[in-house]
């Protein structure tokens, strides 16, 4: 019983929305406050940041949400090039974070190199992670997606969600 209610826990308290934040000098980003309890009630404030393997953005996951990422990530053939590749990015780059006591977690220099980030960033909520982005580059890609077409030869994601 205390699983499922643990679980519950995690699906009802997803992340979402839009943060801009500045990282400070040492590269630490504030996790905004209201999540801060959630993560430290399903992590005890452990996090799991990570590149991305399609965008140039960094992945941060509570740790409990990580731990059954990975475990599929590692159970990927590792003969497939692309399997590989993604075992590469995703879990060759991914580095242990703690909040600290003032909700702070420390993007390192190479993680913030490799996704061109500077001190303005966004943190965007996507359910069970945050993606965060340069506000630069986050910028350009809510620019390029608002201007695409809807493919009319695919079924609209909307239908699927019946919105």
């Amino acid at each position: 019983m205390a699983i499922f209610v643990k679980l519950w826990e995690i699906m009802v308290n997803m992340f979402k929305g839009i943060h801009n934040i500045n990282l400070d000098g040492k590269g630490r980003l504030t996790v905004p406050a209201k999540y801060r309890n959630t993560i430290i009630d399903q992590s005890n404030g452990n996090m799991v940041i990570t590149m991305d393997a399609e965008e140039k953005c960094l992945l941060l996951y509570p740790s409990i949400i990580w731990s059954s990422i990975e475990k599929k990530i590692n159970d990927l053939p590792s003969f497939s090039k692309n399997h590989r590749r993604i075992q590469r990015l995703l879990i060759g780059h991914a580095e242990d974070l703690e909040l600290d006591t003032a909700g702070r977690i420390l993007l390192s220099k190479p993680l913030r190199s490799a996704v061109e980030m500077t001190k303005k960033i966004t943190l965007i909520g996507q359910g069970q992670k945050f993606e965060i982005w340069s506000e630069d580059n986050w910028n350009t890609k809510v620019n390029k997606w608002r201007a695409e077409e809807t493919d009319e030869s695919e079924q609209s994601v909307l239908s699927d969600l019946r919105i």
